[in-house]
């Protein structure tokens, strides 16, 4: 059994690298290797490498962890100056070793790989399609489309780089959903980032070597210079030549508004990451402050669900002046799997990542912060835990809306019917988690503290305005719904 299972978070969905500096760079499994391991909280089931000599692609996937998957010998046979990779959490396709990418494939155009993070909301739709004019699928994600799609392009253009980019741009204009994506070829390697702009994807540099990633940390770790976000819509193509940018689809006018996923901000991405312009941190800290704004109460003591909420219960404590402190410790070496015991040790699966601190906790009135409530069972036992730890009151604070909706842009959520705000009002809940009190983070309150427009982000798992319309039946063609725009 896996702590997830047990532990109630929204999965993260997945995170992409690539880097190259073919004909000068020696080492670019090992740099990509280190990027992953700074995305490894974006993905936990598998992990994949794809490499290039200029004239083969080298590649190596397995399931588990990236420092599990990869040795000094795996890298030193992921030969080449350029390279991509993938840490994956399914959102379509089972967890299994045929589905983990990048893909690695060879057809007439040559070989070609790609890493996806996102979700294709009429994959569904453009597989049965395909298959019934022939098309075999080897895998059961929606990535795999992606490719069946460039198999059936005309590219255009006589180099490389010109084909691989002309066969992306046909091949995308057939989807519809949430992609950042890297393509790698012998000769060239192609980033891009759908128009709305749904999953982040930040350009870097590295002595004089471009680099692509989900997020910056994978920048700092291996010492690249973070040079700007890839836009919405953005094709950035990269070969001997250089680096060129180009707009995904020069002939289609920009959709009215963007879809960045606002819950990157509230918890999947990492808090040293600058994201969407920026930081992470600074943004949880300020959604803790205006929560204390909404939602005052008396209490002695600021308490973080570690290690996600510590950054908004920081806030939390500064805007309330209440003193913060560390009541839960986490365990930072719980495996992907564990054997469970008996009913005899009740909530075995928290306790296995989190301790209270009953020195710190005993008779006091606890605020405790956490950045979501998805089906309420890890709060209601983490409250029962607090309680049993001495604490006199326990007051639940969320540094986010409720989570009353399943996204379907890249995130593994659960179905409506589980999501535990979708049935109840806070009231309810907190009833149900057992706390004294309960108050979540407002939609307005949420953007007033990140200091954007809502019209630049996607919140469908708080409001239900989903941004991309699932494809009517009989059709795979992409319909876009802008909502408030």
């Amino acid at each position: 059994m896996g702590y997830d299972a047990v532990y109630d978070k929204l999965k993260d969905e997945c995170g992409v690298f690539g880097i190259w500096g073919l004909g000068e760079l020696e080492e670019a499994a090992n740099f990509t290797y280190l990027g992953l391991h700074a995305l490894q909280h974006r993905g936990q089931e598998s992990a994949g490498i794809v490499s290039t000599d200029g004239e083969t692609l080298h590649v190596h996937r397995d399931m588990g962890l990236v420092a599990d998957i990869f040795d000094a010998g795996v890298i030193a046979r992921l030969r080449g100056g350029a390279a991509i990779g993938h840490v994956r959490y399914s959102t379509t396709g089972a967890s299994q070793l045929k589905n983990v990418q990048p893909l690695a494939v060879q057809y007439a155009a040559g070989a070609v790989a790609v890493a996806h993070n996102g979700n294709l909301v009429n994959a569904d739709v453009l597989r049965a399609e395909l298959e019934a004019q022939g098309s075999i699928f080897s895998s059961s994600t929606d990535t795999e489309v992606i490719v069946h799609l460039m198999a059936r392009a005309r590219p255009a253009g006589a180099a490389p780089a010109e084909q691989l980019a002309s066969a992306v741009r046909q091949a995308l204009s057939r989807v519809a959903g949430a992609y950042s994506l890297l393509f790698l070829t012998p000769r060239a390697m192609v980033g891009v980032r759908d128009p709305m702009g749904f999953r982040p994807l930040v350009l870097g540099k590295l002595k004089g070597h471009w680099v692509l990633a989900s997020e910056t940390t994978a920048l700092d770790l291996i010492e690249a210079e973070y040079v700007r976000e890839v836009a919405p819509g953005e094709l950035v193509v990269i070969d001997e030549r250089g680096l060129r940018s180009e707009r995904l689809f020069p002939d289609a006018r920009p959709p009215a508004r963007l879809g960045r996923c606002v819950f990157e901000h509230i918890y999947f991405a990492r808090p040293d990451s600058i994201l969407f312009g920026q930081s992470v941190y600074s943004a949880r800290h300020a959604f803790g402050k205006r929560l204390a704004i909404e939602h005052p109460v008396p209490a002695d003591l600021v308490v973080p669900v570690p290690d996600s909420g510590v950054p908004a219960a920081i806030g939390y404590a500064e805007q309330s002046g209440i003193p913060f402190a560390m009541g839960l410790v986490r365990s930072h070496y719980v495996g992907r799997t564990f054997i469970e015991p008996s009913q005899q040790i009740r909530h075995f699966g928290v306790k296995l990542k989190l301790n209270a601190l009953r020195d710190v906790l005993r008779d006091k009135r606890v605020i405790v912060v956490d950045d979501s409530v998805v089906r309420g069972t890890t709060s209601r036992k983490i409250v029962k835990m607090i309680r049993a730890a001495g604490a006199a009151e326990v007051h639940l604070r969320i540094s986010s809306p409720p989570t009353a909706w399943p996204c379907y842009y890249g995130i593994d959520t659960p179905t409506r019917q589980e999501l535990i705000a979708s049935t109840h009002d806070e009231l309810q809940i907190a009833t149900y988690v057992t706390a004294d009190s309960l108050g979540y983070l407002s939609l307005d309150g949420l953007y007033a503290a990140l200091g954007e427009e809502r019209s630049t982000f996607c919140d469908a798992c708080f409001s239900g305005e989903y941004l991309v319309d699932f494809p009517r039946k009989g059709t795979a063609a992409p319909s876009l719904r802008v909502v408030g725009a």
